[in-house]
């Protein structure tokens, strides 16, 4: 059984990793065929940074613009979200809530872009100005909308986690319930917020299906300059930034799992002491 498990997760691991380390691997190729390795180079690396043009680098800016703000938008509603639904009285809101809140999820991407690109093309007719004119708000709006509820489902358990008795003696103490909000809880449940907020920059950083139907024409991401390129020939250049892109995404998990290990331990080395205190008195 131990064999046959072990088995399966390396065949798992190898249909997600693969092609992505195929990819990588190719990024270092010194020619530009996507067959066979002819030796290792770095000459794409610099072609991206010497000879690349113009359109690469301002899609790679629009794409980074649009996660950051995009993600940031997401961690602040998606946190009001967890912390509104988790002081709700009824049992029946908060379930209904919660499932509403899932189906941005559930629902197939190419519905959801489908969806979006009806409403904006409704808003800007009725408005009497020209879709292209909100090209980034309109992307903005979009992948805010599908990142709420990954911030929601991070930020969530850590609320529930969070004692509010520490609130109370804030306040008793004479904060208001925004300081209290600020200066206790949010401390408390940082690594969901920072776990929420680098998912939704990851998944806003990697979309096509919702851009490729809600962008116009004056606002290009880098996902969707790539699929513009493969009605002719994906450049190794794109590797090269793609790989670099992985890189930074993985250094970022890194990070944050580190970061959450040890506010793990901090707080088990508290929860400790408050017992052996406890059981001292």
């Amino acid at each position: 059984m131990k064999k046959f498990s072990a088995a399966y997760l390396i065949i798992i691991f190898g249909i997600l990793y693969i092609p992505i380390v195929t990819m990588m691997l190719f990024s270092f190729n010194s020619s530009s065929s996507t067959a066979n390795f002819t030796g290792f180079s770095f000459y794409w690396y610099r072609e991206l940074f010497v000879n690349s043009r113009d359109v690469t680098f301002n899609a790679l800016k629009n794409t980074l613009i649009l996660a950051l703000s995009s993600a940031a938008l997401a961690t602040v509603i998606g946190t009001a979200a967890a912390e509104g639904v988790n002081r709700m009285r009824s049992k029946l809101a908060k379930r209904l809530i919660s499932g509403v809140t899932n189906i941005p999820m559930m629902n197939p991407d190419i519905v959801t872009g489908m969806s979006m690109m009806l409403l904006f093309v409704a808003v800007t007719s009725f408005i009497g100005i020209k879709y292209d004119d909100i090209g980034f708000i309109a992307m903005l709006i979009a992948h805010t909308t599908f990142c709420i509820p990954y911030v929601f489902l991070s930020v969530m358990p850590k609320v529930k986690n969070f004692s509010s008795y520490l609130s109370d003696a804030a306040l008793d103490l004479g904060c208001t319930p925004i300081q209290a909000f600020f200066r206790v809880e949010l401390p408390n449940i940082m690594p969901g917020v920072i776990t929420g907020f680098i998912m939704a920059f990851t998944l806003s950083l990697d979309d096509f299906v919702i851009s490729y139907f809600v962008g116009g024409t004056t606002f290009q991401t880098l996902p969707l300059l790539i699929y513009s390129m493969t009605k002719k020939k994906v450049t190794p250049d794109m590797y090269a930034l793609s790989t670099l892109i992985i890189v930074v995404i993985f250094l970022l998990l890194v990070i944050t799992n580190i970061r959450n290990d040890k506010e793990e331990r901090k707080l088990l080395r508290a929860n400790k002491n408050n017992k052996g205190r406890l059981i001292g008195k």
